[in-house]
Protein backbone atom coordinates (compact mmCIF):
# COMPACT_ATOMS: atom_id res chain seq x y z
CA UNK A 1 0.00 0.00 0.00
CA UNK A 2 2.69 1.94 1.08
CA UNK A 3 4.57 2.11 -3.06
CA UNK A 4 1.45 2.59 -4.53
CA UNK A 5 1.08 6.19 -2.86
CA UNK A 6 4.61 6.81 -3.39
CA UNK A 7 3.88 5.82 -7.15
CA UNK A 8 0.54 7.60 -7.49
CA UNK A 9 2.59 11.33 -6.16
CA UNK A 10 5.47 10.99 -8.66
CA UNK A 11 3.32 10.94 -11.70
CA UNK A 12 0.99 13.59 -10.67
CA UNK A 13 3.99 15.73 -9.77
CA UNK A 14 5.27 15.44 -13.27
CA UNK A 15 2.61 16.53 -15.47
CA UNK A 16 2.04 20.94 -16.22
CA UNK A 17 -0.39 22.85 -15.30
CA UNK A 18 -2.57 23.95 -17.60
CA UNK A 19 -1.42 27.65 -16.41
CA UNK A 20 2.00 26.85 -16.90
CA UNK A 21 1.13 25.91 -20.44
CA UNK A 22 -0.57 29.49 -20.91
CA UNK A 23 2.30 30.97 -19.53
CA UNK A 24 4.84 29.25 -22.04
CA UNK A 25 2.09 29.98 -25.43
CA UNK A 26 1.96 33.49 -24.18
CA UNK A 27 5.91 34.24 -24.16
CA UNK A 28 6.05 32.15 -27.62
CA UNK A 29 3.61 34.70 -28.96
CA UNK A 30 5.47 37.84 -27.69
CA UNK A 31 8.59 36.50 -29.10
CA UNK A 32 6.87 36.32 -32.60
CA UNK A 33 5.22 39.20 -31.93
CA UNK A 34 8.87 41.18 -31.54
CA UNK A 35 10.26 39.15 -34.54
CA UNK A 36 8.00 39.26 -37.37
CA UNK A 37 7.68 43.32 -38.14
CA UNK A 38 11.55 42.65 -38.65
CA UNK A 39 11.34 39.73 -41.52
CA UNK A 40 8.79 41.82 -42.77
CA UNK A 41 11.09 44.79 -43.15
CA UNK A 42 14.20 42.72 -44.04
CA UNK A 43 12.16 41.06 -46.99
CA UNK A 44 10.92 44.74 -48.20
CA UNK A 45 14.97 45.72 -48.16
CA UNK A 46 15.72 42.39 -50.27
CA UNK A 47 12.95 43.15 -52.76
CA UNK A 48 13.73 46.52 -53.19
CA UNK A 49 17.80 46.12 -53.75
CA UNK A 50 16.68 43.06 -56.38
CA UNK A 51 14.90 45.30 -58.11
CA UNK A 52 17.41 48.26 -57.95
CA UNK A 53 20.02 45.68 -59.47
CA UNK A 54 17.74 45.26 -62.69
CA UNK A 55 17.47 48.86 -62.76
CA UNK A 56 21.12 48.92 -63.37
CA UNK A 57 21.52 46.15 -65.54
CA UNK A 58 18.88 47.38 -67.76
CA UNK A 59 21.21 50.87 -67.78
CA UNK A 60 23.73 48.88 -68.70
CA UNK A 61 21.90 46.83 -71.06
CA UNK A 62 20.91 50.50 -72.70
CA UNK A 63 24.36 51.68 -72.84
CA UNK A 64 25.80 48.77 -74.69
CA UNK A 65 22.62 49.03 -77.17
CA UNK A 66 23.37 52.34 -77.76
CA UNK A 67 26.99 52.18 -78.34
CA UNK A 68 26.88 49.31 -80.60
CA UNK A 69 23.85 50.78 -82.54
CA UNK A 70 24.83 54.13 -82.95
CA UNK A 71 22.39 55.99 -81.11
CA UNK A 72 22.90 58.92 -79.51
CA UNK A 73 21.40 60.72 -76.00
CA UNK A 74 17.58 61.32 -76.28
CA UNK A 75 17.17 58.65 -79.07
CA UNK A 76 14.14 56.38 -78.64
CA UNK A 77 14.46 52.91 -77.44
CA UNK A 78 11.50 50.12 -77.59
CA UNK A 79 11.57 48.45 -74.40
CA UNK A 80 12.15 45.28 -74.35
CA UNK A 81 12.61 44.35 -77.11
CA UNK A 82 15.84 46.13 -78.04
CA UNK A 83 17.10 45.23 -74.82
CA UNK A 84 16.66 41.79 -74.58
CA UNK A 85 19.67 40.51 -76.11
CA UNK A 86 21.83 42.19 -73.87
CA UNK A 87 20.14 40.82 -70.29
CA UNK A 88 20.13 37.87 -68.96
CA UNK A 89 16.78 36.31 -68.81
CA UNK A 90 15.00 34.10 -66.67
CA UNK A 91 13.68 30.93 -66.96
CA UNK A 92 11.01 31.73 -69.01
CA UNK A 93 13.32 34.08 -71.36
CA UNK A 94 11.98 37.34 -70.04
CA UNK A 95 13.14 39.96 -68.62
CA UNK A 96 14.01 39.81 -64.88
CA UNK A 97 10.51 41.24 -63.27
CA UNK A 98 10.75 43.43 -60.30
CA UNK A 99 10.08 41.32 -57.30
CA UNK A 100 7.45 43.72 -55.76
CA UNK A 101 5.40 43.61 -58.32
CA UNK A 102 6.34 46.82 -60.38
CA UNK A 103 6.66 47.04 -64.13
CA UNK A 104 10.07 48.46 -65.97
CA UNK A 105 10.13 51.37 -68.67
CA UNK A 106 13.32 52.97 -70.47
CA UNK A 107 12.02 55.20 -73.45
CA UNK A 108 15.40 56.95 -74.21
CA UNK A 109 19.22 56.42 -74.91
CA UNK A 110 20.55 58.73 -71.22
CA UNK A 111 17.57 58.26 -69.73
CA UNK A 112 17.45 55.90 -66.26
CA UNK A 113 15.04 52.92 -66.01
CA UNK A 114 12.20 53.34 -63.58
CA UNK A 115 10.64 51.14 -61.77
CA UNK A 116 6.63 51.59 -61.55
CA UNK A 117 6.48 51.37 -57.59
CA UNK A 118 9.20 54.29 -57.81
CA UNK A 119 9.28 56.05 -54.31
CA UNK A 120 5.82 54.45 -52.98
CA UNK A 121 6.85 52.11 -51.27
CA UNK A 122 9.88 52.22 -48.83
CA UNK A 123 12.38 51.31 -49.09
CA UNK A 124 12.27 53.44 -52.65
CA UNK A 125 12.81 51.46 -55.93
CA UNK A 126 14.74 53.74 -57.52
CA UNK A 127 18.41 53.85 -59.27
CA UNK A 128 20.80 55.42 -57.29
Amino acid sequence: MWQKSIRLKSLAAGAFTLVEIMVVVGILGLLLALTIPYYVQQRATAQSKSCINNLLKIDDAASQFALEHGKRTDDAIDFPADLTPYLRLNSTSEIPACPAGGGYTINLVGSHPICSLGSSVDPAHVQP
